[in-house]
Formats: structure tokens, sequence, C-alpha cells
């Protein structure tokens, strides 16, 4: 299956829910920048898709 942006619909409670189960302090800030002082890049982030996929 290739997910394209039109699926954000179906993925958008899975990414609140992690949103909002993720530990922040109260500055708002995650345990990993405050040990790194950057913020962590989810594979997610960084996925480039398909030449078919971007000429679309």
């Amino acid at each position: 299956m290739i997910e394209t942006f039109r699926d954000w619909s179906e993925k958008l409670p899975f990414a609140l829910w992690a949103y909002q189960t993720s530990f922040r302090t109260s500055i708002g800030a995650t345990p990993y920048s405050l040990v790194y002082s950057m913020e962590a890049v989810l594979p997610v982030e960084i996925e480039m898709g398909s030449l078919r996929v971007a000429l679309e």
C-alpha cells in the first residue's frame, strides 16, 4: 500500500496520541533535547518518497 497525504485523517489519531503521551518537562522540552541540546529526528521526518510519487 502506498501512503500519500490523502490518508492523513486516518493517521491523525495516532500522531495526536504519540504527542500527548510523550514525556515533556514543564518548559516543553523532551528529555532527549535536554540531554543532547537538539531535537530527535524521527525516520518518518527524513523519509524521501519515490520519484513517481513526487511527480504526482
